[in-house]
């Protein structure tokens, strides 16, 4: 029968699930540096930029083409190095912005939270780790009575965006709150800014120097 798992199966696919989005890493790191930055609104665009290149690696799993990542040095070094090129560029920019806020009420908002929602698609696509953790995880959760395996491995793929779905928007509403310091002291947000970009610039070069495995 199609999708029919045991309530173990489900027991163990969701607590995996909740560990891997609560585990810190580029996204998460993104989406609370937006929403401490540029408020809730900011976060939100990040968050939604996120998921959306997250599951693009789960079409790409179940697809089968994340394997090619998984298998091509190759392929794996040139999407690492695009990845670790642009996390260190964001980081660059944000220790230049001298303290910029993206406010949310002001005319030029849809602008910047557009900007940021692309960003936060490209840091979650060009981190081919994840694209390779997902074509590791996913598999181990196929039931051969539970139908074809790629229609199994996009399911579970959009469950754990899911269960993001449950678990980041809090923390977005909750680091929302800093924006009200940032708002009206610039020198506050001139230091958040460099943190956020010394942290991008450490992922960037964790990234670069890291393995297939």
């Amino acid at each position: 029968m199609l999708f029919d798992y045991t309530p173990v199966h489900w027991a163990t696919f969701f607590t995996a699930a909740f560990l891997l989005n609560i585990s810190p890493g580029p996204d998460m790191a993104f989406i609370l540096g937006q929403t401490a930055k540029g408020g809730p609104r900011a976060g939100f665009s990040a968050m939604f930029g996120i998921w959306s290149g997250a599951f693009m690696h789960v079409l790409f799993a179940a697809l089968g083409l994340s394997a090619i990542l998984a298998t091509s040095a190759t392929a794996f070094s040139v999407v690492k190095w695009a990845g670790a090129l642009y996390l260190v560029w964001l980081g660059i920019q944000a220790l230049r912005s001298g303290g910029s806020i993206c406010k949310t009420e002001e005319t030029g908002a849809p602008m910047c939270l557009k900007s940021i929602f692309k960003q936060g698609v490209f840091v979650s696509v060009l981190n081919p780790k994840v694209a390779v953790f997902f074509l590791a995880f996913l598999p181990q959760f196929v039931e051969p009575g539970a139908g074809p395996a790629g229609p199994q491995l996009f399911l579970h793929g959009l469950l754990i965006i899911v269960v993001a779905g449950l678990i980041e928007p809090p923390l977005v509403l909750i680091g929302g709150r800093l924006t009200e310091a940032l708002k009206s002291n610039v020198r506050v947000s001139r230091w958040m800014d460099r943190g956020l970009g010394a942290l991008f610039i450490g992922l960037g070069i964790k990234l670069a120097t890291s393995d297939r495995f």
